[in-house]
């Protein structure tokens, strides 16, 4: 394949309302990070609200670019045309999950922040989390190989400081390393793979490498195989789906509580919708790969995920956060499911929205649940299930709204949107004629109602001893709340995020 015409230029003029929602991530980050230079230690707290304030205005512009599709860095001339970016209704509504994910994280972030200043620096937390943001937001509109890799880096990299970012805490250091071991392997094996892609198809927009790659022959086929392999790997490892979910529980244990929250829901999106893009954008005639193995993936993920979780009940102290940890890799198995799916259905758009239609559901009760264990680790540090006993009692509220969240995640009424969420996916794999990939769907949301309900149940039961009080400070009210109206708004108009699943995204 040759390299790209000469006549093909690329035009610099930059389309900043489309482009807005990242840079204005990206710009409060480094206004907070030079604010913190002058401002005194008494006055710090303030780059918290800075930062929510700027996550919350980057996802209002999403409002203006809900008129139509826009594009900007485009290559034109020789009779094409593609571009670098494009803010396209997948992108508006993963950058909105991104951002929403973002700005709660914040919120328990805000009162994190102000339990622990002695060992998590403001200025720098505050930074590095906004960074983050700016690159996740970034990756749903990228649609060249070059700017995917770089969006993907930007929101991992700070992410492995913030995992670590506690001061003389081993845990938190270990944690740090294991996630920073895994995401550097993740991303030489993607490097490889979109270097082979380039040097077989002269190209890295992902239209372009669509097109080109049914053609490639000869020697060059190999290269292109091997290529898309490598870059599905990779990617794999960004989606914590076994067997490269190994960094996961430990991960979620040794990082401040919202920093996990963050990565249990923008983790998530970024992997996903990379995943979406060079699957069914980048490498649609590969179907006939990536479909049967994104379904052996989702088999194996669902499975191991629940498993783990359900052999956490057999320590006597288990704690809450590795208990979502491993109930957050199981979910990442159903998520997998419509992708899967798109490798066989006729009409892939459908299965790609009911990935993103379960995502927004995911990301909104189980920030909730992080919420909630923010309430209750502020009197208990070890945060264990245990800890949540007759929670009722002494927060009926807080003990009302993790019920019903955990219902939501096992997909049992009044968590209407879970159920529905999960019939979609359901649906996607059965249209697509993966039957056995349904039953095992079904197998596993039965294991995942025991350790679901078990924690539900423990809300209602009498406390032992003297029940704990817990205080809610106003940030983590707000997240309880906006999380809480969320949940409850799905479940009383599914038809809100379950419309895409009919009518697809791109």
């Amino acid at each position: 394949m040759s390299a790209q015409p000469l006549a093909e230029s690329l035009v610099q003029s930059v389309d900043w309302l489309a482009v807005a929602p990242p840079v204005i991530a990206a710009a409060v980050g480094l206004v907070v990070l030079v604010a913190d230079l002058f401002l005194p230690e008494a006055r710090k707290a303030v780059l918290g609200w800075v930062s929510v304030a700027g996550l919350a205005v980057a996802a209002l512009m999403l409002l203006p670019l809900l008129d139509g599709d826009r594009s900007t860095f485009c290559l034109t001339g020789g009779g094409t045309r593609a571009c670098s970016y494009t803010a396209d209704h997948f992108t508006l509504v993963v950058q909105f999950l991104v951002l929403g994910g973002a700005l709660l994280a914040a919120l328990l972030s805000v009162t994190n922040l102000q339990d622990d200043q002695r060992r998590v620096p403001p200025g720098e937390f505050w930074f590095l989390l906004l960074s983050s943001a700016a690159g996740a937001a970034l990756l749903p509109a990228s649609r060249d190989l070059a700017t995917l890799i770089v969006a993907l880096e930007v929101a991992s990299l700070p992410a492995f400081a913030l995992v670590g970012i506690r001061h003389g805490d081993k845990r938190s250091s270990e944690a740090a390393l294991k996630f920073f071991l895994s995401s550097v392997t993740a991303t030489a094996v993607s490097l490889m793979g979109v270097s082979f892609v380039y040097a077989s198809t002269g190209s890295l927009y992902l239209t372009q490498v669509a097109q080109r790659l049914p053609h490639v022959g000869g020697q060059l086929h190999t290269l292109a195989q091997a290529g898309v392999v490598l870059t599905l790997i990779g990617f794999a490892f960004k989606t914590a789906a076994v067997p490269f979910h190994f960094w996961v529980p430990d991960t979620y244990v040794g990082a401040p509580l919202a920093v996990a929250a963050y990565l249990s829901v923008v983790g998530k999106a970024v992997g996903f919708s990379g995943l979406i893009l060079v699957t069914v954008v980048a490498f649609p005639s590969y179907a006939d790969v990536w479909g049967p193995a994104l379904a052996a993936l989702a088999a194996l993920t669902m499975t191991v995920g629940n498993v783990g979780a359900l052999r956490q009940q057999a320590t006597r102290a288990y704690s809450a956060v590795r208990l979502l940890a491993w109930s957050s890799v199981g979910q990442a198995g159903y998520l997998l499911v419509p992708i899967a799916a798109a490798g066989y259905a006729k009409d892939p758009q459908k299965a790609i929205g009911s990935t993103v239609a379960y995502a927004l559901m995911y990301g909104a009760v189980n920030l909730g649940a992080f919420a909630v264990a923010g309430v209750v680790g502020r009197s208990r540090a070890l945060n264990r299930v245990s800890d949540y006993r007759g929670l009722y009692a002494t927060n009926p509220l807080t003990a009302l709204l993790l019920a019903f969240f955990l219902l939501c995640l096992a997909g049992l009424p009044p968590g209407v949107i879970g159920l529905f969420a999960k019939v979609t996916v359901f649906s996607a794999a059965v249209d697509a004629g993966l039957g056995w990939l349904a039953v095992v769907m079904a197998v596993n949301v039965v294991i995942a109602l025991f350790y679901y309900l078990q924690w539900t149940a423990l809300l209602f039961r009498a406390p032992e001893g003297e029940p704990a009080r817990h205080r809610v400070p106003a940030p983590l009210t707000a997240a309880l709340a906006l999380t809480g109206v969320l949940g409850v708004a799905l479940s009383g108009a599914p038809q809100l995020v379950l419309r895409f699943a009919a009518t697809g995204l791109f």
